[in-house]
């Protein structure tokens, strides 16, 4: 069979809907300068989907910063990979800063989140080794599993029960085969917004003698009383052996990092064929992100906003009988019942006649007949935009219930890919 044709008849999960959607429901133009308001198809839209947390994106220090190290530096240096010739006393700084202030004795920069997890699991595992995991890990880290030889158990999301069930039998192999356990949670999950049981793994640390590695991309510098992340929120910093974390939540940039004790890391910088087989992370980019995590550490005022912005929209939605999950962090979720065309007529509602722009997440991300608008708020939000949109979505709920969005099809509003 030609493999062309076989590609356009599998389109995947979320493909079936590109003809329906492009432009509009995947793939959105949001223009404008990053802020709580940017313009969507030509309208000025209340924004909830960008993970902006502490308003850094346009921060004017930032801003500057981010200028005066394209002006000084370029966006080419330093040229090639880390190992080869991308070493600068500017990564090498950041990555200090970054180890001081997560608690541990070294750090490593990534160029890409993604990519780096997928690359820190594969290095960290070989055939011998077992990785317990949680049900609902991130895509990044299903595909780094993908590239482990060895064995992996799951667990039901944050099913503590089943998690010692899976260490007893990740325990049982690895005396047999002589490797090791690693275990692997998000500090917040990013769409349901609730934060992994790091304090109820832990204390099963020393019984089944695993490691465990914390994906935190939406806990850095906005869970914590300082912002160091989760593992700071639930107390268990020094006991969390590999943390990681990316720069395009709270930093509002590019990159990320991982942290831990300096011969593993040292291990990892040898190992990561992410990091090893790709070009350093642009000047400009670590210049940037050291004022980030300079505002993270000296303006507590920042996530301070972020919070009262958080327990506004998520007290009040929960006054007015929306449904939003477990959440104990700024994701918020907004779970109602109705099927695929239901959801694309609620969110083309909100966006052309209420102008709010929040992104829909419809099945095979969530269970059948659930549509779940998830909302991010920030620290440039306004007490406005949460009443505004509490009001706007008590609106819609009742237009749903009614059945008002049963009736039509899907619009057809998509822009040719």
């Amino acid at each position: 069979m030609d493999i062309f044709k076989k590609i356009i008849a599998n389109k995947g999960p979320l493909g079936q809907y590109a003809d329906q959607g492009y432009g509009y429901y995947s793939f959105p133009k949001l223009e404008g300068q990053i802020s709580d308001k940017m313009i969507f198809k030509g309208k000025e839209c209340i924004v909830w989907s960008l993970n902006n947390y502490l308003g850094l994106a346009n921060h004017p220090e930032v801003r500057e910063a981010d200028t005066k190290g394209a002006a000084d530096w370029g966006m080419g240096y330093p040229m090639g990979a880390r190992m080869m010739s991308g070493q600068t006393e500017y990564h090498l700084e950041l990555e200090r800063q970054l180890a001081e202030f997560e608690g541990k004795e070294s750090a490593y920069l990534l160029n890409y989140g993604y990519m780096g997890m997928v690359s820190i699991i594969d290095s960290m595992l070989d055939r011998h080794d077992v990785v317990v995991y949680d049900s609902e890990a991130h895509a990044c880290i299903l595909d780094g599993l993908r590239l482990h030889m060895g064995k992996r158990f799951v667990y039901p999301h944050n099913d503590m029960a089943s998690f010692e069930k899976q260490l007893t039998r990740a325990k049982k192999l690895t005396d047999e085969t002589g490797g090791g356990i690693l275990v692997i949670t998000e500090g917040v999950y990013g769409m349901s917004g609730d934060l992994g049981n790091l304090k109820g793994m832990l204390a099963l640390k020393d019984q089944y003698n695993f490691r465990l590695l914390i994906d935190d991309a939406h806990g850095f510098g906005t869970m914590g009383n300082t912002g160091k992340g989760t593992s700071e929120h639930q107390q268990v910093m020094d006991k969390v052996d590999v943390y990681f974390g990316t720069f395009a939540k709270a930093m509002a940039g590019i990159g990320a990092f991982v942290a831990s004790d300096k011969q593993i890391i040292k291990s990892l910088a040898f190992k990561m064929r992410s990091q090893i087989y790709a070009k350093s992370l642009p000047m400009p980019m670590v210049v940037g992100a050291m004022k980030r995590l300079e505002l993270i550490k000296t303006r507590p005022e920042l996530r301070e906003k972020l919070w009262i912005i958080v327990k506004a929209l998520q007290s009040g939605l929960k006054e007015n009988g929306f449904d939003i999950g477990n959440t104990a962090s700024p994701v918020t979720p907004v779970f109602l019942k109705g099927g695929v065309g239901e959801a694309t007529q609620v969110i083309y509602d909100l966006r052309e006649n209420y102008r709010v722009f929040c992104s829909g997440v419809i099945y095979p991300v969530v269970p059948k007949g659930i549509i779940m608008l998830r909302l991010i708020p920030t620290a440039v939000h306004t007490m406005e935009d949460v009443e505004y949109t509490i009001n706007t979505f008590k609106i819609v709920k009742q237009k749903l219930v009614a059945g008002s969005y049963s009736m039509g099809g899907v619009p057809s509003v998509g822009d040719e890919f």
